[in-house]
């Protein structure tokens, strides 16, 4: 491995391949500038603003920037992190940051696993297809 790799590896080294885990000890430009050395894509979404599912949806699709046919509920959002992705050709990998997922009311414990699982299935999806797929998230 040449030292280049290894220094824009090194927020990434004990981290698995195809997982969705709290940010915890990562920075968030830690993890983009991983991402670029490793040439894989980089997504941030910033979701403080967000009251509702529906905020926190559209909040992904315009910082991700997902096409406008984005259908908007959790189905769509699976559909694109995975499959439209696959057919634009080979994938380099991705480090996805979800930060400051609401925690209230309107943004329940059961949304917010639900969101969750829509990038652990992601996560399983590209790991399937030997893609790594690393989802980072905190809470509001």
């Amino acid at each position: 491995m040449n030292e280049k790799k290894a220094e824009t590896d090194l927020p990434l080294r004990n981290v698995r391949t195809n997982i969705v885990q709290s940010i915890r000890a990562f920075r968030v430009q830690d993890l983009q500038d991983a991402a670029l050395g490793l040439g894989q894509h980089f997504l941030y979404a910033n979701l403080a603003n967000a009251q509702s599912k529906q905020d926190v949806l559209d909040m992904i699709a315009q910082q991700f920037t997902f096409p406008t046919h984005f259908g908007k509920n959790f189905d769509a959002l699976y559909d694109c992190m995975t499959d439209p992705l696959h057919k634009s050709g080979p994938q380099p990998g991705f480090i996805v940051v979800l930060e400051q997922i609401p925690a209230h009311a309107k943004f329940d414990k059961e949304a917010r696993e639900q969101l969750l699982d829509i990038f652990r299935d992601a996560a399983d999806y590209w790991g399937d297809r030997k893609i790594p797929f690393r989802c980072f998230y905190s809470f509001l």
